[in-house]
């Protein structure tokens, strides 16, 4: 039996490479196996499930290919696609997971996020998560029209790589007394999380007891996943983009 975990693939039509790279994991790693688990900023961008792009429908057709052959699959919400709705995930074949949850990965319960919510020194951006992920909100943004949320998605982009430029490189990293927090809120030794683009497996404490985050790789230059087993430990893993 295995589980594989990935995130921050930012799939988008401009960097074609990435979305090659991802149809080949599907097809060399993903197939028959237990459950696939995306954590969060799948795409780049995600403007609401009736965007439907060729990119978009391409990806939903090999993610329902993979689960029909037998691999649950599972997505949660980034930053960057928190608007992905039931409609995309029904498409996908996938099942829209809440930020956090917690699940039994072979008897040792663990602790999924995308992670952004961990970075609570950056104050703006938690007051910006905050408002955005705000059911009206989304709601008010959904309701606009097409053309009018692809300019907005553009604008945003901008601002934030406008902003993050400016920003102490720990201030964009999680706050480790929040990740404690975490853990001990939710019972657990064992986090797995995305968004810092910072692969690495970090001992830490927590409950009194050691405990221990994984953090997962982003699509940039690697393909970055996490393959876990029955009665083995999780193993980061990664290949050239």
């Amino acid at each position: 039996m295995t589980t594989l975990f990935i995130s921050d693939l930012h799939l988008e039509e401009s960097r074609p490479g990435i979305t090659g790279a991802f149809l080949g994991f599907l097809k060399t790693h993903a197939m028959g196996v237990e459950q696939l688990y995306i954590l969060g900023d799948f795409f780049e961008a995600w403007i609401g499930d009736d965007e439907r792009t060729p990119l978009q429908e391409q990806v939903a057709a090999a993610l329902r290919e993979v689960r029909d052959s037998g691999t649950e699959i599972f997505l949660m919400h980034g930053n960057r696609d928190f608007l992905i709705g039931n409609d995309y995930c029904e498409r996908a074949g996938a099942t829209l997971l809440d930020d956090p949850t917690v699940i039994d990965l072979y008897g040792t319960p663990a602790l999924l996020m995308h992670g952004d919510s961990l970075c609570t020194a950056d104050v703006e951006y938690q007051k910006f998560r905050a408002n955005m992920r705000n059911p009206q909100m989304q709601k008010m943004m959904l309701a606009r029209p097409l053309e009018d949320r692809q300019q907005m998605a553009r604008q945003l982009r901008q601002m934030s790589m406008a902003k993050n430029q400016g920003k102490a490189e720990d201030i964009m990293d999680v706050t480790p007394e929040e990740v404690v927090k975490e853990l001990e809120h939710h019972g657990v030794q064992l986090m797995i999380h995305g968004h810092t683009h910072r692969p690495a497996t970090h001992d830490l404490e927590a409950n009194g007891e050691p405990a221990r985050r994984i953090v997962l790789g982003d699509w940039d230059t690697h393909v970055w996943w996490l393959e876990a087993r029955s009665g083995q430990e999780p193993q980061l893993k990664k290949a050239p983009l």
